[in-house]
């Protein structure tokens, strides 16, 4: 387990769990990204930009 970045709750990981991969907080519903394994590390997930047809 590993708390997450924004609220502090504790996010476990997945099973299949991948680096890269995008997982949800379950208290705040923050979008994280898996950024390591062993130690198990979240970070908050890069927001999209929207390019409005560029």
């Amino acid at each position: 387990m590993v708390e997450c970045v924004i609220c502090g709750a504790e996010v476990t990981k997945p099973n299949d769990a991948v680096i890269g991969e995008l997982i949800i907080c379950p208290d705040c519903g923050t979008e994280l990204e898996i950024t390591g394994l062993d130690p198990f590390t979240v970070e908050e997930a890069p927001q999209e930009q929207e390019d409005w047809g560029e």
